[in-house]
């Protein structure tokens, strides 16, 4: 999947505006019926309509509940201290923040705090996939399963992981084919420290 389709995805999500204007009317949408709108009063919409509203100066976005700067320093630390991955406070805390921080950031309270930290969990959380995936390659293993992750994070090794298990399985295939047993364990390394070298370039290269 495309990382534009899961921000498609993403703009799905539901967030509360404070209307500039009033419409009497309702809005039918296949998620659902939205409105009336009245100028003042808050109102939950699609983030789409919202971003939509928003570039035309015709609402104010509030600032969701987990993007509050004191409940994400307490998830960066809890992201820090645990060795799995920890439960985000939004399936897709990235793609929203990027939309909300690029269209409304004047609307956010503390954007500039919200950025930093938001980046400082998605590296943090993309530095423990990578060290996961390393681990798994090299133990040889057919399945994994990884609690947690978002839809974006899983996007970003998929075209990778596939890869490396092709090169590892060739590797050993190659390996296999040699003769000697006292090399095997040479091989075996071998193969292990060319895996990693070339997880470690694709990942850099597509941070």
């Amino acid at each position: 999947m495309d990382p534009s389709e899961i921000e498609f995805i993403a703009e799905k999500s539901n967030i509360e505006i404070i209307p500039k204007f009033n419409l009497d009317g309702v809005i039918h949408l296949i998620s659902g019926d939205i409105g009336p709108f009245r100028a003042g009063l808050p109102l939950i919409v699609p983030l789409w309509l919202a971003l939509n509203l928003r570039q035309r100066n015709k609402c104010r976005i509030l600032t969701p509940d987990w993007m509050d700067v004191d409940k994400l320093e307490e998830k960066k630390e809890e992201e820090k201290n645990s060795k799995f991955f920890t439960k985000m406070p939004h399936e897709h805390y990235l793609e929203v923040t990027q939309l909300l921080l690029k269209v409304a950031n004047d609307d956010i309270n503390r954007a500039d705090e919200i950025r930093t930290l938001i980046k400082d969990l998605w590296d943090m959380r993309i530095s423990k996939l990578r060290s996961s995936v390393n681990t798994f390659v090299n133990s040889g293993g057919i399945h994994a399963s990884l609690d947690h992750l978002t839809q974006l994070e899983i996007n970003s090794i998929r075209p990778l992981l596939p890869d490396a298990l092709n090169m590892l399985q060739s590797l050993n295939q190659d390996s296999d084919s040699e003769t000697e047993d006292g090399d095997s364990t040479q091989n075996t390394t071998r193969n292990r420290n060319t895996t990693d070298s070339f997880l470690s370039s694709s990942f850099h290269s597509s941070s």
